[in-house]
């Protein structure tokens, strides 16, 4: 004979069980030295990954690098794959709070995207792990790969959206506009932001600039 079953979202049902598993799932920190743990572990997380990689990195040199104890490491993370997740979101907002307050400072569109290639160099240049970790995303957890990029070409989108709308540049301004010059800034922060460290950054945004706003057309 069929037993009942609860009703939904009753103690025992598997509604109930399955909030209750995502309560003891978060384990967002609540205290301003549990906050400084926790971004211990992720810098310590970025350096590891940055110098070793995914595979070869691991929790106990994490923790060695944070100076917290192992067990710090479980009251966030349940392993080596989830801190990675943490740190691309970290490293993502970590660069949207560098570049946005700049950008959003610009007197028009064209020097918006000027000062955000400038700024986006420099935050290379300081978090050079930046690359390796978003390029192993791939691989390792590709939803916050494509995550990464989508977010980050969607503020850029808007940028264009709004800045059409003010009539500062073409009207036509869409998504592949923002995904072209997404793709312009990921390589020359690359090549002038990680690989070389002499050049002239302002002379770099400076070029990539005038080529967003005049083009590559032959001038009379």
């Amino acid at each position: 004979m069929d037993q009942p079953q609860p009703a939904p979202g009753s103690p025992g049902s598997p509604e109930a069980g399955a909030a209750a598993d995502s309560e003891s799932r978060d384990k967002t920190p609540r205290t301003e030295r549990g906050r400084r743990t926790l971004r211990k572990l992720l810098d310590a997380a970025a350096v590891e990954f940055g110098e070793r990689g995914f595979h070869d990195a691991s929790i106990s040199a994490i923790t060695r690098r944070a100076g917290t104890a192992l067990g710090s490491f479980y009251t966030y993370f349940d392993s080596k794959e989830e801190i990675f997740q943490a740190l691309v979101r970290h490293m993502s907002e970590l660069l949207r709070d560098h570049v946005t307050p700049e950008v959003q400072a610009a007197p028009d569109e064209i020097s918006a995207e000027h000062i955000g290639l400038l700024s986006f160099l420099g935050f290379v240049r300081e978090h050079k792990e930046i690359y390796r970790i978003i390029d192993e995303a791939e691989f390792v957890d590709y939803a916050s790969y494509r995550r990464h990029y989508e977010t980050t070409v969607e503020r850029m989108r808007q940028r264009l959206e709004a800045g059409a709308a003010r009539g500062e540049i073409r009207a036509d301004a869409s998504e592949v506009h923002a995904w072209a010059i997404a793709g312009m800034n990921v390589f020359l922060g690359m090549r002038y932001g990680l690989w070389d460290e002499t050049a002239d950054i302002g002379e770099v945004a400076r070029i990539a600039n005038d080529m967003l706003a005049n083009g590559l057309g032959k001038r009379d």
